[in-house]
């Protein structure tokens, strides 16, 4: 398995942002769009503002592959569905920390969607 360099964790980590584009059924990426993107130890996750209404999110959940771009960091990768109820606790709290400054607007949706929490693997 690939893992992702001290570089890239913190490069990817400390963006705001995070161009997503997961690969569609016909082998063809998605458009990306930007998402926010947080750091938990040695991994990185992301999260459906939409929540399962997010149409990158139902295509990545789909697929399981996909290029991100962040940070100066350009990556094909694999995304794992997380389930597990104390790293989605991490994760809650990772968007707390990061995009707080955004207010409850923004972040409270993204800490209500945890059911789309997906993990980034390079590949």
């Amino acid at each position: 398995m690939t893992t992702w360099t001290s570089d890239e964790l913190h490069r990817i980590g400390t963006a705001d942002e995070l161009e997503m584009a997961p690969l569609r059924r016909d082998g063809t990426l998605r458009g990306p769009v930007p998402i926010w993107v947080v750091r938990d130890g040695d991994d990185l996750y992301v999260r459906s503002y939409r929540g399962t209404d997010g149409a990158w999110w139902r295509t990545a959940r789909q697929s399981h592959a996909g290029h991100i771009r962040s940070g100066g960091v350009e990556r094909d990768v694999t995304f794992t569905e997380v389930t597990d109820e104390e790293t989605n606790d991490r994760i809650d709290a990772a968007y707390r920390t990061k995009y707080g400054r955004y207010g409850g607007a923004y972040v409270n949706p993204m800490v209500a969607s945890r059911s789309t929490t997906l993990r980034l693997e390079p590949r």
